[in-house]
């Protein structure tokens, strides 16, 4: 797998992102984070990892409930 330019770690499975340039950036879009734990920006290519999710290699997975 190709590595991602940027990863942002979220708490919420709704994500936004305009890239981050401000006016060098893309128009915001929004995604949902589905069950493979992560989402990638398709203007960007930026990785937004759920905390505690499978794709989460931080550590950080949650306990079962």
């Amino acid at each position: 797998m190709i590595e991602a330019p940027e990863t942002i770690m979220v708490d919420a499975t709704r994500v936004s992102c305009d890239g981050g340039g401000g006016a060098l950036g893309h128009p915001r879009v929004w995604y949902v984070i589905g069950e493979s734990g992560f989402v990638e920006c398709k203007y960007c290519d930026r990785r937004f990892v759920l905390r505690g999710g499978p794709a989460d290699e931080s550590g950080g997975a949650l306990a079962a409930q």
